[in-house]
């Protein structure tokens, strides 16, 4: 899908693509420093089963702009609001990898009836409790990454993100078109979403997919965690890091068409 359609938002011009349809609405949201196209296969299966699909660029990522105030968590939510709204959908189904996956979170978590489902891929939970080494490495992650050279960021970021050699160098080739100064708003704005609440459950239904290799942050296990909490099952997808859809595009594809047909997610909440 192309990103076709412009919406224009407070410091920011959105890029996002609608296909339309009779189907039940996705909105697919991408992580930091990357963009829509590590949808590209999942939304091409979505499209084939007849969901009505939704691609975005967040702000500063891809082909949407961002003049003038420095990437926030807050102009985020508010941009994936404003698209949900602009595209006229019924309450859609938000999908987010790491980033995307935070602001789906707490867009819920804000604002319930404006989804009608919850599908985090390969990100931190929210409302989780942290140990005392989870919230030091918190504090410490964007110091440490501000001291490496930005010449060495993309390749470090996408060792660290994917494992198969072509999602690796896809996913350096994307990290590079950032710059380091905005990476580093990106990355604070996913660590200010972090925020416990003892006892808080998901108010739609939730389903959880994870690159069985992944290894950032406390992605391994605090994703465990959350679906024992939630009382659900963890789909795990072997021989994949981070950037799951791009180290597995079918295997992921295959899980999200039967999580969409499970009956909790075909069958309405409100």
């Amino acid at each position: 899908m192309h990103l076709d359609r412009r919406l224009v938002r407070p410091g920011a011009v959105i890029a996002f693509a609608d296909s339309g349809g009779d189907g039940r609405p996705v909105l697919l949201t991408h992580g930091a420093g990357m963009d829509h196209l590590m949808y590209d296969e999942q939304a091409a299966a979505l499209l084939d089963a007849g969901h009505w699909v939704i691609l975005w660029d967040l702000r500063g990522h891809g082909a949407s702009s961002l003049s003038g105030r420095p990437f926030s968590a807050r102009d985020a939510l508010d941009d994936m609001r404003a698209v949900v709204e602009e595209v006229g959908a019924t309450p859609p189904v938000l999908v987010g990898h790491s980033l995307g996956g935070n602001l789906a979170q707490a867009l819920v978590r804000e604002s319930p009836r404006v989804a009608s489902a919850l599908v985090v891929i390969d990100a931190s939970w929210n409302a989780g409790p942290l140990t005392a080494l989870e919230r030091r490495a918190l504090r410490l992650a964007a110091p440490m990454l501000s001291a490496v050279p930005a010449a060495w960021l993309p390749g470090m970021m996408a060792r660290a993100s994917a494992v198969s050699p072509g999602a690796i160098e896809r996913t350096r080739q994307t990290f590079a078109r950032m710059p380091k100064a905005v990476f580093l708003d990106v990355w604070r704005a996913t660590v200010s979403l972090i925020s416990p609440e003892l006892g808080y459950r998901t108010p739609v239904p939730l389903a959880l997919i994870r690159g069985g290799e992944d290894r950032t942050g406390n992605i391994a296990t605090a994703m465990p965690r959350w679906a024992a909490a939630e009382g659900i099952v963890e789909h795990i997808v072997p021989d994949a890091g981070h950037v799951v859809t791009w180290d597995a595009p079918a295997a992921v594809s295959a899980v999200l068409r039967r999580i969409l047909e499970e009956p909790r997610f075909r069958v309405p909440t409100r």
